[in-house]
């Protein structure tokens, strides 16, 4: 077996698989060089040779720079977790010291679960000079592809669609809160539904047409008056500083964009469900010392109080 290997690896330079990591990453020939400390023209180099070594284009040019081929996606799946393996076995370490790492982890999700997680994260983070933490905006139904396409490290969503091939973690129980400003829709709390089919509403909606609310309301036959709609959360919220009207948002966020934006938060007055909101990540990353640090870190995040 080891012949096998030893005549197989004659044939590549091992360095092409971190030039191929970079360009995954950075999505950019220049960035990616810039990464490596070197030039445009070497790193373009390195991609053609990538290309011949795996027979494929690997990765095409867009306007904001290179995108990865399905080929080079499912290649990211094996050889991004390998070159972790080979790293820590040059270094006889079998683990990720997030103290003198230099290391960027992409967080895909809502704005409403960061709204609830980033304070927390940057807060553990702040004393980590090596860790950056970036979120790319990503919401159930995109946030596995996202991860197939090695756009995000690791998602976080309310009962994210996902394949065999993802692996996911329960976070923490949420529901739903209405929030208003007090000061310009001085009503009592709780809020009856009287008041709350009454006063004007915002709507946070990725269609713009209709949300949770409305189908609740339209079971028992009555309509909310919505007088404007966005599809970010925290959109809806700033909006209530000068506009006397309601939103109803997940209890995680309502409770953020209430304490600091001086907002009172109120129970709707319907039933409404709770649902869970889960970690999500590729099945090869699971294994990787520094993909668990993050998934502790996030763990830890849900359930600081």
């Amino acid at each position: 077996m080891i012949d096998i290997y030893e005549t197989e690896f004659r044939k590549a330079d091992l360095n092409l698989l971190v030039v191929f990591a970079a360009l995954m990453r950075e999505r950019s020939v220049t960035r990616a060089g810039a990464a490596l400390n070197l030039s445009q023209g070497a790193t373009s180099a390195a991609l053609g040779r990538l290309r011949r070594l795996f027979g494929d284009e690997l990765f095409t040019r867009t306007r904001s720079g290179v995108e990865p081929t399905p080929r080079a996606v499912e290649l990211a799946r094996r050889i991004e977790p390998a070159l972790g393996l080979i790293h820590s076995a040059m270094t006889d370490r079998d683990h990720f010291d997030s103290a003198t790492a230099q290391r960027t982890f992409t967080l895909g999700m809502s704005d409403d679960i960061e709204a609830a997680l980033l304070p927390r994260l940057l807060t553990a983070t702040a004393r980590l000079p090596g860790i950056r933490l970036a979120v790319r905006q990503a919401n159930r139904n995109t946030v596995a592809d996202m991860i197939d396409r090695g756009q995000v490290d690791l998602g976080l969503a309310a009962a994210p669609a996902h394949g065999t091939d993802h692996r996911s973690r329960d976070l923490f129980t949420s529901g739903y809160t209405c929030v208003f400003n007090p000061r310009l829709l001085p009503l009592r709390t709780p809020i009856t539904l009287e008041d709350y089919l009454t006063h004007p509403h915002l709507l946070i909606s990725y269609d713009g047409r209709r949300g949770i609310v409305d189908d609740l309301l339209e079971a028992r036959g009555l309509e909310r008056r919505v007088i404007a709609a966005t599809t970010h959360f925290a959109g809806a919220a700033l909006q209530l500083a000068t506009l006397p009207a309601l939103v109803t948002l997940p209890t995680h966020a309502a409770t953020v964009y209430a304490d600091t934006l001086g907002l009172a938060a109120a129970t709707p007055p319907l039933p409404m469900p709770q649902y869970t909101v889960s970690a999500i990540w590729h099945g090869t990353t699971t294994d990787d010392p520094a993909h668990a640090w993050l998934r502790r870190l996030i763990d830890e995040a849900s359930h600081r109080e």
